[in-house]
């Protein structure tokens, strides 16, 4: 293992532990709530908001971030590049993930 994949495995980890912190924290609904949603609504609309979903759809998603960035590290480490390939689904299920509870928070807004 050469320098500059250790150097890339150990930034890999730390982002994941970044990531995890965010997904708890999201989790425990505190902290600045990273969601689009959030982001692009009004004053208004952020005080009236049910917030809740979006704390908990953001938690998933930087949970399942972080774990394509441990297998991307892991990959390094291990120095086997089949590990990777398991960056796929994870990677679709987030994308999955964040459209389906999207389309469900909508829903749940509307009735």
């Amino acid at each position: 293992m050469t320098t500059g994949e250790l150097v890339t495995a150990i930034l890999m980890f730390v982002i994941a532990g970044i990531l995890l912190l965010f997904s708890i924290r999201s989790f425990l609904e505190r902290g600045f709530l990273l969601n689009n949603a959030y982001l692009y609504a009004s004053k208004e609309e952020r005080k009236s908001m049910n917030k809740k979903p979006y704390y908990r759809q953001t938690a998933i998603v930087f949970c399942i971030l972080s774990a394509v960035f441990i297998v991307i590290g892991l990959s390094l480490v291990l120095q086997n590049d089949k590990i990777m390939l398991l960056e796929i689904p994870l990677i679709l299920g987030a994308v999955i993930y964040a459209i389906a509870s999207a389309v469900r928070i909508s829903r749940e807004e509307k009735k």
